[in-house]
């Protein structure tokens, strides 16, 4: 019990830049006490001694504001930052080295009982403020949920997910974009970047459908030129369209 304390207490001051000191994470750290409380009645919970977990879990939640079901599973050095308003459900899975913020939920979405209802986390799972993951899924190692993000299914390994619902960050996808944003001068992502505003979603598909165009025209020109073919450039260009009135539309 103390090695697992002092592991909890050093991960905190490893990831938490306003602790000053061991004995301020141990005194004045709600995740610190909702993990403590959590281990007595997860200790009650495994016995069979039901009531006495929930009433520990409840004595809990009283002094920290963190909601944990005795029987969810927590790995080691987990660090609940600020915490209030956490809800941790009673199938959950917590890895080892995980991050969870206030707010945070990790619910069910089935009334079932002895089904998988909660979510499980991977190693290293970062979980930002207000995020509700529902379901009895897995967010793979390493992966980030957004702040406020809504989950709903499974996170991949070292993926991050916003939104809600929430959506998977495709990085190759976002910077081809960007960069044909950029190109045509217009700043799609100035009040709109990972938002799910409807004429932001039609915006990038504009932008995607434009960047798979244009791979296929280059595509055919190489092809062309490969075959001996040379294509005089006598086209002019659309001065009709004006990418700053576009961007002016969407600020």
């Amino acid at each position: 019990m103390f090695s697992r304390l002092r592991e909890d207490l050093a991960s905190v001051r490893e990831r938490d830049p306003a602790a000053r000191s061991t004995l301020e994470v141990l005194t004045c750290y709600p995740g610190i006490h909702a993990l403590m409380f959590h281990r007595l009645a997860h200790g009650a919970w495994r016995r069979g001694w039901f009531w006495a977990g929930r009433f520990a879990s409840h004595i809990g939640r009283l002094l920290t504001g963190i909601e944990i079901h005795p029987g969810a599973r927590i790995g080691r050095r987990v660090f609940i930052d600020h915490g209030m308003g956490v809800v941790i459900g009673e199938t959950a899975e917590i890895g080892d080295d995980c991050t969870i913020y206030q707010g945070v939920t990790l619910g069910g979405t089935s009334l079932y009982r002895g089904t998988k209802r909660h979510p499980t986390l991977g190693r290293g799972v970062v979980v930002g403020a207000g995020a509700k993951v529902l379901g009895g899924f897995t967010v793979g190692d390493g992966a980030k949920v957004g702040s406020n993000a809504v989950v709903v299914k499974p996170v991949p390994a070292g993926a991050t997910a916003v939104g809600n619902p929430a959506r998977i960050l495709d990085s190759e996808r976002d910077a081809a974009r960007e960069q044909k944003a950029e190109q045509i001068g217009f700043s799609a992502y100035g009040v709109t970047r990972d938002m799910d505003d409807p004429v932001a979603k039609a915006l990038h598909g504009l932008l995607d459908h434009s960047v798979e165009t244009d791979r296929r025209l280059q595509a055919i020109l190489a092809r062309l030129e490969a075959a001996g073919i040379k294509l005089d450039d006598t086209v002019a260009p659309n001065d009709d369209f004006d990418p700053g009135r576009l961007s002016r539309m969407v600020d």
